[in-house]
Formats: structure tokens, sequence, C-alpha cells
């Protein structure tokens, strides 16, 4: 355990020492010499994000219901923490027991984000853990990770000893049972990972070998042995009700992201939109039942004081039963005064009748997500919402009351030419148009309209994992022109850094190649790259310099249908087939419909069953 004394000293200094120091309400306590098994979980970001990620929560209550597993959590120190722990040769500790997290049996990392890398590599570092697989010694900890980047786990391939692929619920179970029996064995670290490589979801990239092309394509990616699969097969939980889900959280001391109850009211979506990957990789859709949810709000609210539910999920406003869902909330908890907030809804399937009934407790800002300014390229990305459903949906909302509209939105979308992104202020002039159409008595408040603009990032397992992504200049250029032609003080016009969207796409469709830079970048400073003011472009460009990698062969270039891909042997269940016509439609223009109405063939009913298919 590290000296509380040096440890008290430490965070006297620090900005915040409340993300340091555990004992919250509703996180665990146990004696390790009772455990057989500990768990790190890490989250590659400061405490205040990490805490509110809900995976967190449910695989941290999942595993400590077991008496045998003792699991804590570890977060990415700021920079004045990392100071005192270098300064004072502290290695990077779980926040409940305060011991160092390189005694653990596994250090687990969720991946949310490609600009979390190098903070993976910082603290592993700071645990005094080797950075590279083949370095860890018997003694060394399991390194595992999860989350939505491991759908290209190649970047990290020569730092993580094992991937565990789709929901995890079930499978890390699997692999805590299996290290159990491998622990009073004797066995070598090879053997633990030859016996889960043979569970379905598990990745180990050590047994397996890519053999590239001249001109650096993939051309051939294999198993080094007959023993190991070919193809990797996602985990997914077929029934939701029975799955685990916490039925109480952890509560910080100081004010998280989300500072609220988060109700995962079902997963997947069965939209299709063609830019996005969640769509495609948490496919297909289950629900939870609405009498479930209910008994899961009154213990959390019960448990940890929270004033506001949130309903989480992919595309909010498509649960079946939403509005039986949100009436039974409100009249449950409206003596209490507890807020319900809705992220996720969709301009063609916003009700007014609900809105109305959230108003009634209190009163959020609305967010919408039209993603592209014209209905061409809405066609094109297959959002399925036309002009008139955000027309609608903004006019009933001001009439209610709101007078504050955030719009969410992407440039550099594939097909994208000038006429659309002019669109976007079209659409922020006519939302403004629509407010002061009103009645001067039905105008509350005053009117702000955020327009805010991210940089299309192409992602594996989407129709647009082929497309190039456009170049920084060319990204660039289309901000400032949007940025000209918003002219009025009543819409605020934000856009996202094109240098670290670069970044991120150059991770999301990379290979293991990446590896060296990633540690070559984290050995010259680079961390919390997803943080503006730690974010150094200058200093990664240098590191693909001097390892003599093209970030914009990953990035930039087209690629074709025949080309093997890094992270062509991973099977979501959507077909490679699908993903081609899907784009194939995409470049006509031509829509394909929600499959709740019909199956459009994706692939999936023929390998995984529930929830809808």
């Amino acid at each position: 355990m590290i000296n509380k004394d040096t440890l008290d000293k430490i965070l006297s200094r620090v900005e915040k020492p409340a993300r340091y120091i555990g004992n919250e309400i509703n996180s665990y306590s146990k004696d390790t010499k009772d455990v057989k098994v500990r768990f790190a979980f890490a989250f590659p970001d400061i405490y205040e994000v990490g805490m509110s990620h809900l995976g967190l929560h449910i695989l941290y209550s999942l595993l400590n219901e077991r008496e045998d597993v003792f699991c804590e959590r570890v977060f990415a120190p700021w920079v004045d923490m990392e100071y005192e722990l270098r300064k004072h040769n502290i290695p990077l500790y779980a926040l409940e027991s305060k011991e160092p997290i390189n005694k653990f049996d596994f250090v687990g990392f969720t991946l949310q984000y490609e600009m979390s890398y190098t903070n993976v590599l910082n603290m592993l570092d700071l645990a005094h853990i080797p950075l590279l697989s083949k370095d860890r010694k018997e003694e060394d900890p399991f390194i595992v990770a999860g989350g939505p980047c491991v759908y290209n786990p190649e970047p990290l391939a020569d730092i993580i000893d094992f991937f565990v692929i789709g929901e995890s619920e079930e499978l890390i179970l699997e692999i805590i049972e299996v290290y159990k029996k491998w622990k009073e064995s004797n066995r070598t670290r090879e053997e633990f990972l030859e016996e889960i490589s043979q569970i379905q979801g598990v990745y180990v990239p050590k047994f397996y070998e890519v053999i590239y092309n001249q001109d650096g394509t993939i051309k051939e990616f294999k198993p080094k042995s007959e023993k190991y699969p070919s193809v990797i097969k996602k985990r997914i939980i077929k029934n939701l009700d029975e799955a685990h889900f916490p039925d109480r959280v952890i509560v910080p001391y100081i004010e998280t992201v989300h500072d609220r109850v988060m109700l995962e009211i079902f997963r997947g979506c069965t939209r299709g939109c063609r830019f996005c990957q969640a769509g495609m990789i948490y496919r297909p859709v289950r629900e939870r039942s609405v009498d479930k949810l209910l008994d899961y709000a009154q213990k959390l609210v019960e448990t940890t004081g929270h004033e506001e539910i949130s309903l989480s999920s992919l595309s909010t406003s498509d649960y079946s039963r939403l509005e039986e869902l949100v009436k039974s909330l409100i009249n449950k908890f409206k003596d209490k005064r507890i807020g319900l907030s809705l992220p996720s809804l969709r301009l063609d399937s916003f009700s007014l009748d609900i809105i109305q009934e959230i108003q009634k407790v209190r009163k959020t800002g609305l967010t919408f997500a039209p993603e592209a300014g014209s209905q061409r390229l809405r066609d094109i990305i297959n959002k399925g919402i036309n002009e008139e459903d955000l027309i609608n949906s903004v006019r009933d909302a001001f009439y209610l009351g709101w007078s504050t509209v955030k719009l969410y939105f992407m440039i550099g979308l594939p097909y994208e030419n000038y006429d659309d992104i002019l669109g976007i202020k079209d659409l922020a002039y006519k939302v403004k148009d629509i407010y002061f159409g009103l009645p001067k008595d039905k105008r509350k408040g005053n009117l702000k309209v955020t327009v805010s603009t991210s940089c299309f990032v192409p992602k594996p397992f989407t129709p647009f994992q082929w497309f190039g992504q456009n170049t920084v200049e060319t990204f660039k250029e289309k901000q400032r022109f949007l940025a000209n032609n918003i002219r009025d003080k009543k819409i605020t016009y934000n856009f996202h850094d094109s240098e670290l969207s670069f970044l991120e796409a150059v991770f999301a469709r990379g290979d293991r190649r990446l590896s060296k830079a990633l540690i070559r970048a984290w050995q010259k400073g680079c961390k919390f790259d997803g943080w503006a003011d730690h974010f150094n472009y200058e200093k990664w460009m240098e590191t693909f310099r001097e390892t003599g990698i093209d970030p914009s062969f990953y990035a930039n270039r087209h690629r074709e249908y025949n080309e093997i891909l890094p992270w062509d042997f991973i099977d979501v269940g959507v077909s490679k087939k699908y993903l081609i016509n899907e784009n194939e439609k995409a470049k006509k223009g031509i829509l394909t419909r929600d499959c709740r109405k019909g199956c459009t063939g994706c692939g999936i009913n023929i390998s995984f069953t529930g929830g809808v298919c």
C-alpha cells in the first residue's frame, strides 16, 4: 500500500485531490487476502470523464458481486498528480486499496476513443509495467482492452496482451474462471493466453502474423497455428433483462461529466446511418422491459441521491415503449422533483407528448443532430430525416417554452459539396426565423442557437470505411467557409479540431505498424491528446517522420473493396457484402429503411440472435 503520510502530502498539492482518494458512497472495500483475482478497471482519461462511463459501473458492480474477485478503479492522473507520482517514485495505484496496479492479476482498459491511446501507455509506465506485451514477465499483470475502439485492435497489437471483442459481461467471467485454474496450476503466461484464445470474443495479437505488399497494404493476415481461430466473433448479451445491471453506483465527491442516474434502455440501432460505427457493431437491437427499468430507477435514486435520470441508448426515441416509460418515471418521481433527460433524440420520432411530460419536472436544453445541411447529403448518409422533421420539432419546442437549441452536423462526409455545407447555415437561420415568427407572448427566454460541426472520420465496419478522409487543409477551408457565412449574433458556430480528427482517422483505420509510432509519440511527451490544451500536432508529425510512417496512407487514402483491411478478421455479424452495397447506394442517394420495418439483409440474424432479429 502507498504510504498514507506521503500520499496526504501529495494530495494537498494537486488541483482536485478527490480524484485520487476513493472511499466514495457505494464503492467496494474488500480484504485482498480473501480474494483470488484482482482486477483493475483502467479508464485512460481523468476521473470526471471515467466516472461518467456507464460501462465502468456495470463491470465494477458485476465483478465485485463475486466474493472471489476484487475490481478496483484507476484513472489517468492529471499532469499535476503525475508529476508528484514520478517525483516520489510512487507507482500508479488503484483507488480502493491504494495498492500499485502492477501487483494485480489484470489491468483492463476500456478504449472509448482513439485519442486516449497515449494515456494507456502513460498509465502503464506510471504503474511500472512494461509497455510491450513481449517484455512482460510472469509476475506482471495481464493487460486487456475492450470497448468500441477494439473493433480495430491492431494499432495496439504490440501493447495489449489480449482484447475482448463485443459485450463483456459474460466473457469477462469466463476468462476469470480460466485464470483461477491457471493460477493454481503454475503454468506460463503463454499457456493462459493460449487457453483463453479459444473463448469466443478473445483476440490475442501475438498468435497472429501480418504479411504486407510492397505498396504497404496487407497481403495476408493469418494465425501462426491452426489451433488459433482465423476469425474472431464478437460477443453479445442476448437478453438484456437477464443481463447484470447495477442497482447502486458510486457517487463521486466532485462534479463529473454526468452527475445523474443512467438507465440503459436498449442496445443496438436499426437505423443504419452509413457513417455510424456504433449502429453497425452493436447490432442486433435488444431492449430492457419497462418493469425492469422502473425497478432499477427506484433503486438507483434511493442509493445515489441523484436528482436526474438519463435514458441511455444510441437512439433513445426509438425505444418501443418510450412514452409508457417516460410517463411512468415522471409519475413515480414527480414528488421528489427528479428530472428526466433524453439524449439522442431523433427528429423524425420527436414526440411532443413526451417533451411535455418531461417539462412538467425540469426543462433541459434540446439537442438535435441533422448531421448534414442538405437533403441530398442526408439521403447519402441514410439519416432518414428531412427538413420538415427539424422545422416541426423546433417549432413545437419553441411553443413549449424552449429557447436554447443545439444542432450537430458533420463536415467532410463522403460525396459532400459546398452547397451541402451552406445548407448548415440555411438550417440554422430557419430555426432562428421560426422562433421570431412566433407571437411575442409565446417566446420564452432569449434565443440561442448553437451550430457545431465535427470532422467526419471513416470508421471500421461502416459503409464508409473505404472512404478517404478529407485532408486537414480541406477541413479548415470548409470550416472557414461556413464561419464566414454565419453572421448572426443569435447563432454560435463551433467546430472540431481538424488535426485531431486526422489523427483519430489514422488510428481508427490503422494497422499494427502504428504501435511503434504510438510509443515514440508518448516518449516525446504526447498524452491527453483529446484535450485541446495538451494535443501537440507537430510532435505527432515529427513522430511519423522519425518512424517512417505516412499517416495519410491510413487517413486520407481511398481503399478498394478487394483490399484486406486490418480489422477484416473480426466478425461483427454485419457482412462486408452488405456494407459494400450500402456504400454503392450512398453514391446514388438511395435510402435503406429502418430494419424494424423489415429486414434489410445485413447478416446479423445469420450468426447472432436476440432482440429485433
